[in-house]
């Protein structure tokens, strides 16, 4: 079993195999109880989000780790992945720019990728 930064650093470099643009992980563990880890990325089309969460799912189920729920394929503009200690956000460049997940959750921690992702 992966501890929860293991799972973030999993699901980024994952996003990145699959050409994800804008990766981040931010830590949120001392602000809130919903996770400690929010992974944040841009897809460019409802295509590549779709094949950038299957990405991910694969390189955790291949290390025995299955999410606990998966919203949005249906949406096309944000997908939801939840590993209960880790939640993974896909969207589109307008509904990333619409949530602004970083800005609400700016008093995270920002992990440093540098090593993880091949393409920054």
């Amino acid at each position: 079993m992966l501890n929860a930064k293991e799972i973030a650093m999993t699901a980024a470099r994952a996003l990145d195999d699959k050409k994800g643009k804008e990766i981040k992980v931010i830590k949120i563990d001392k602000l809130t109880t919903i996770a400690e880890y929010f992974v944040i990325c841009t897809g460019s089309s409802n295509t590549q989000i779709n094949a950038l969460c299957d990405n991910v799912e694969k390189a955790l189920t291949q290390l025995g780790e299955e999410p606990l729920h998966r919203e949005g394929y249906r949406g096309g503009t944000w997908v939801v992945l939840d590993y209960a200690c880790v939640v993974i956000h896909v969207f589109n460049d307008e509904a990333r720019k619409f949530y602004s997940l970083e800005h609400l959750w700016a008093d995270g921690e920002e992990i440093d990728l540098t090593g993880v992702l091949t393409r920054e």
